[in-house]
């Protein structure tokens, strides 16, 4: 029955052949066209820019660290020698004004109480002959001229005591031959050279404590010669930090310092940072980003706007939401936030610039 089925096929195919070749031409419909339209949704979680010709900005990295601001900074001496018999704070401690830092015994402080004893028995011994060239003066025994050496000999005391006792007040010194170190402003102990039982030498020249306010602090940085020229007072920068990954802080180059280094050949610029959050710390790797202004104008985009794909750079072009064009493009320049492009776009046009690689991924399937 091989034959049979043979010629049946064969009677199916003709029929197909002649319902085909019996239709309308116009009864035939044609397939269906394609077309990408970015629906309502996708639409508001894009975002659109417009091209624009500006200045191109270029971008100096800078290496620094951070430093306490050094008009909120103070440095301990001890005006005495002696033994330490204890300190009260550790490194990184923050203090209050006027809190104990540390206590000296010293027989340099003990000297200072024998002229205070003395100074306290002088004007006794003085307002005690006050008293009697009074009674004298009225009894008629003793001229006015005595009486009135008498009243300077007291006031002369009486200056000698309040002086010893204003240096008492000022060095905290104590009647237990004793110095107390006292922070003289709020702050953070920066710094800190000194340890209980240790003896410190008469006339020691190196401070002890080291206490800084950090809510305002200065970032350093070194500019290397053949940059100086770019570097202007008031620039805007970036400052982010090694223990901060992605975060940064904006200041202004508030001071240059105008002299190379000789080792490195750089020159030192300062930015000046709030740092009410004490996430900046003293001797922190800092990285200063500068933009500065080029020579020429070129059309610009949101860095956002770019799609990096197999070596080449693109971008979207919006035009409505059934027509949108993949366009390649040429970049000149790159900031952390804006891109200047050489070729590939003009003056006007609007990009997609947020969430963008689900439209490029959807027209270059």
């Amino acid at each position: 029955m091989q034959w049979e089925r043979i010629f049946s096929i064969k009677i199916s195919f003709a029929c197909v052949a002649t319902l085909l070749s019996c239709s309308e031409p116009g009864n035939v419909e044609a397939p269906e066209q394609k077309t990408f339209v970015i629906s309502e949704t996708m639409l508001k979680s894009i975002r659109l820019d417009t091209v624009m010709v500006s200045q191109v900005q270029g971008v100096l990295n800078l290496n620094g660290k951070i430093v306490a601001d050094e008009n909120r900074l103070v440095e301990i001496f001890p005006i005495v020698g002696g033994n330490v018999i204890s300190v009260d704070v550790e490194l990184g401690d923050y203090v209050n004004k006027n809190q104990t830092l540390g206590v000296i015994r010293s027989s340099e402080v003990a000297e200072y109480d024998r002229q205070l004893i003395d100074a306290q028995s002088d004007v006794s011994v003085a307002q005690k002959n006050l008293e009697v060239k009074k009674d004298l003066l009225a009894s008629k025994l003793i001229s006015e001229r005595e009486m009135v050496e008498a009243v300077k000999e007291l006031e002369k005391a009486e200056a000698a005591l309040t002086r010893i006792r204003e240096t008492f007040a000022i060095y905290g010194f104590n009647d237990r031959s004793e110095y107390v170190l006292r922070s003289p402003i709020n702050g953070f102990v920066i710094n800190k050279k000194i340890n209980r039982d240790m003896t410190l030498p008469s006339g020691h020249n190196e401070s002890v404590f080291t206490i800084a306010e950090l809510n305002e602090v200065w970032a350093v940085a070194d500019v290397y010669e053949s940059d100086i020229s770019r570097i202007k007072q008031g620039m805007d920068v970036s400052v982010s930090a090694l223990s901060y990954p992605g975060e940064t802080i904006q200041g202004k180059i508030d001071k240059i310092f105008n002299v190379l280094d000789p080792a490195t050949k750089t020159m030192k610029v300062r930015i000046r940072l709030q740092n009410s959050d004490f996430k900046f710390k003293p001797e922190m790797i800092a990285t200063v980003k500068v933009l500065f202004n080029e020579d020429g104008e070129l059309p610009s985009v949101p860095a956002s706007a770019i799609i990096f794909d197999r070596s080449r750079q693109f971008v979207m072009i919006f035009k409505d939401r059934y027509n949108i064009e993949t366009r390649e493009v040429e970049v000149h320049k790159t900031t952390a936030s804006r891109a200047w492009l050489s070729s590939g776009v003009s003056d006007g046009e609007i990009v997609i610039s947020k969430n963008q690689l689900f439209i490029y991924d959807a027209l270059n399937d």
